[in-house]
């Protein structure tokens, strides 16, 4: 379960499908999405 900050709902949501990937610098970050309103999500770190 890796939680991030839904910019829609404004508020902080667990990801659903999230999966690991790098930024164009090389640092670790996590993509997926909303569960309530299906918004992208994006956070910085590794996915715990």
């Amino acid at each position: 379960m890796v939680i991030g900050y839904c910019m829609k709902c404004k508020a902080k949501r667990e990801m659903k499908d999230a999966k690991a990937a790098k930024m164009k610098n090389g640092r670790d970050c996590v993509k997926g999405t909303c569960i309530k309103c299906g918004t992208k999500m994006f956070k910085i770190g590794k996915m715990e």
